[in-house]
């Protein structure tokens, strides 16, 4: 039936509009409002819930269950962000979040949607257990405890802490683009004088992102597998549309910003050739593709199969992603889902934190294309030198 009204409509496009011409605009809406209401409603996939899958995954995994909560109120979250995203511009929650331009501990200027984010997020990791202490976040200059985010010292203890980065890429929002959400929880390691100061292969036990896009995709990773849920708008939950995420072994997307390429080392501007050239190991022309927001250009990577990448430039030569609460997390899921992530110089999970907002080179992606990435940084000298 649908198809059939869909073949009426295009056939008698022209002609409903020379017809219409001179009719007024609510007879015409009256008209529109009986044709369309004869579609056929999509039928609704049998989907499992987020709800349902936390609660199946925390039985399974006793040592998760203390951050069912914390999980889901990570969710809702996202729903909450969501909204914010797509009122930004019709809200005036768009720009920046002080007249006098005052910037963050990364010195960018902070935008409205930053702080409204970073806020539901605190209240999110703090408020909904006691199984968080601490929380750090990309908006704050330092660490803060839950005791102090919630102003109760009943939510002083907790087994893990938690980072996060509340809004990737928010510049984005002006121009429509894709933005997303960040996260990571470690355990609350009483070895360590800073207990945000451990790398992600002892402390990191989940880790996901929200991407906000043409639809709402929320990827988690408990350890053991990844998977992906999208938000129905409909019912407002999110559903098990993606099980066990794998990536290709090796892909033909490269995400790179190559505005940036003569600053890049030697290394990655000989491999970036090499995907162009069809050279590489992929054994294909590789297609580039940037969006400029982290969430969204891993995901990509992560559904098709391919390399991200955040090199060193001669301004920034750490890079310019954050270990803790955006590499770290991003290799966690990529390494669970088969890929790899790498700095270059070694895996992105063993490097030991110094401080909390440190930055490091970044390459995610498909095995073979990161172990390709990490084969010319071996053979290249950065000074264009070969070994």
């Amino acid at each position: 039936n649908s198809i059939f009204i869909f073949f009426i409509i295009s056939l008698l496009d022209f002609s409903l509009t020379e017809a219409f011409h001179n009719v007024p605009s609510t007879r015409i809406t009256k008209i529109s409002t009986r044709l369309f209401s004869s579609r056929v409603t999509p039928k609704k996939k049998k989907l499992q819930t987020f709800t349902r899958y936390l609660e199946v995954e925390c039985w399974k995994q006793s040592e998760m269950r203390d951050l069912e909560p914390v999980l889901q109120a990570i969710g809702d979250a996202c729903k909450q962000i969501n909204l914010l995203v797509q009122r930004a511009q019709t809200d005036d929650l768009y720009g920046e979040a002080s007249a006098d331009g005052e910037t963050n501990v990364q010195g960018e200027v902070q935008q409205k949607l930053d702080t409204l984010c970073n806020t539901i997020f605190l209240q999110a990791f703090c408020g909904c257990s006691n199984s968080i202490a601490a929380v750090a976040s990309e908006e704050e200059d330092v660490t803060r405890s839950c005791a102090d985010v919630m102003g109760d010292s009943a939510f002083a203890s907790g087994d893990y802490i938690a980072v996060f980065d509340p809004l990737d890429g928010s510049k984005n929002i002006d121009a429509s683009l894709p933005v997303g959400s960040i996260f990571g929880i470690y355990r609350n390691s009483g070895l360590v004088d800073d207990p945000f100061l451990q790398d992600g292969s002892n402390g990191l036990v989940a880790a996901g992102y929200c991407l906000f896009s043409a639809t709402t995709v929320l990827v988690v990773t408990l350890g053991s597998g990844v998977h992906g849920f999208t938000l129905d708008p409909d019912k407002g939950v999110f559903l098990h549309t993606h099980k066990d995420i794998r990536i290709p072994s090796a892909g033909p997307i490269y995400s790179f910003n190559e505005a940036n390429y003569h600053d890049f080392e030697e290394p990655v501007k000989r491999y970036l050739n090499a995907l162009k050239e069809g050279s590489s190991s992929v054994g294909v022309r590789c297609n580039a593709r940037y969006v400029g927001a982290l969430v969204a250009d891993v995901h990509n990577v992560l559904i098709n199969g391919g390399i991200y990448g955040y090199p060193a430039t001669r301004q920034n030569p750490n890079g310019k992603l954050r270990l803790l609460y955006e590499c770290c997390p991003m290799a966690m899921i990529l390494e669970q889902a088969g890929g790899a992530a790498s700095t270059g110089a070694g895996r992105i999970l063993d490097v030991q934190p110094t401080e909390i907002h440190q930055r490091v080179p970044t390459f995610v992606g498909s095995i073979e294309n990161v172990f390709e990435l990490d084969q010319f940084f071996e053979y290249y000298e950065s000074d264009s030198e070969e070994k």
